[in-house]
């Protein structure tokens, strides 16, 4: 099927052309992002593939639809950037990839954690400059501490599992759907309320739903711990920044570990090191000892890339063939706020 790749870099151009070997789709590269003013360039293209920070409102999807495209296929797990009511409506089919590596991007979680502890970014610095003195690098043993898991899908699962049986934390846990597992190992689910008030870590890895927007905010940073690790690889606007901001100045939050922010979109994925950023609040962010962000790198691994790589070609397969997409987004159910 011809498909138009938008927000391709050079890793997602090797691993989709290595997978495409074996189905052998016409698939077209471009770097840009997929946004009002780019997407002309998908007319004639009976799919898209897109990622994290392409643009998928009405606007967007109303100019796809008049340009005959009918698939829009994630390479990614999250949707939060498509507007699935003006989707359905325009009679798209929206397919993702909702497990490509959990692993992935739990053991980037606790790099995050570990670093952040143990001061590892300040000390990478000193010793580069021949400075060994440890003043200011104390840290703390994971051992007995509590970690508050918000979200325990396949990726906080794996979180939870390796907080108890790996550093033999304490783990709370805080979900719709409790996960059985999970409290046979020993992790309790509290209210948030609760999760926040007892955690000297508290990590996310919940989905970006009207619920959970800014679900880190000015009342959930005040019942929190003071000192308390915060880390969120999962999505951006699950955090007020301007409120963690305002945690870190007091020292309420003692160390923040970003992988996603809600404003990332003109930011992560390009090289601007010659250049002045214009975002005031993530400049400030940057200002902050003990914060540590990655650019959305939490994924970036081999082993998900493969997987990404081959679902997302599995998916546009199906549909050209008339199936199901193996990673199919039921819009029913997301909007019922059953998925």
């Amino acid at each position: 099927m011809k498909t138009a790749v938008f927000s391709t870099r050079s890793y997602d151009e090797c691993f989709l052309k290595a997978a495409n070997q074996k189905v052998g789709h016409e698939l077209h590269f471009f770097e840009a992002r997929l946004t009002w003013h780019t997407c002309r360039l998908a007319e004639g293209f009976p799919a898209v593939c897109v990622f994290v920070n392409d643009q998928l409102d009405r606007p967007v999807l109303e100019k796809l639809a008049a340009g005959g495209t009918r698939l829009i296929a994630l390479r990614c797990a999250g949707f939060n950037n498509v507007d699935l009511r003006a989707a359905q409506s325009l009679g798209f089919t929206v397919a993702r990839v909702p497990a490509y590596s959990p692993h992935a991007v739990a053991e980037h979680t606790i790099a995050l954690v570990l670093a952040l502890i143990r001061r590892l970014h300040k000390a990478y610095n000193r010793v580069r400059e021949g400075n060994f003195n440890l003043e200011g690098l104390l840290g703390f043993d994971l051992y007995r501490k509590t970690v508050g898991v918000i979200g325990t899908g396949k990726i906080g699962s794996l979180v939870a599992k390796a907080f108890l049986a790996g550093f033999g934390c304490r783990v709370l846990c805080h979900d719709v759907h409790p996960n059985r597992e999970l409290v046979q190992l020993g992790a309790e689910y509290v209210r948030l309320e609760s999760l926040c008030a007892e955690s000297d870590i508290i990590t996310l890895h919940c989905p970006l739903l009207p619920e959970t927007y800014h679900l880190i905010n000015e009342t959930t940073v005040h019942y929190m711990k003071e000192g308390v690790i915060l880390i969120n690889t999962s999505r951006g606007a699950l955090v007020d920044t301007r409120a963690v901001i305002r945690g870190l100045k007091t020292g309420k939050i003692g160390g923040l570990g970003l992988d996603v922010y809600e404003e990332e979109a003109d930011l992560f994925f390009e090289d601007l090191s010659t250049r002045i950023i214009q975002d005031d609040v993530f400049a400030r962010m940057l200002t902050f000892p003990n914060v540590i962000i990655t650019g959305h790198q939490a994924f970036f691994t081999q082993e998900a890339l493969e997987a990404i790589a081959a679902q997302t070609l599995e998916n546009i397969s199906a549909f050209e063939q008339g199936l199901r997409p193996p990673g199919l987004i039921e819009v029913e159910k997301v909007l019922a706020g059953q998925l």
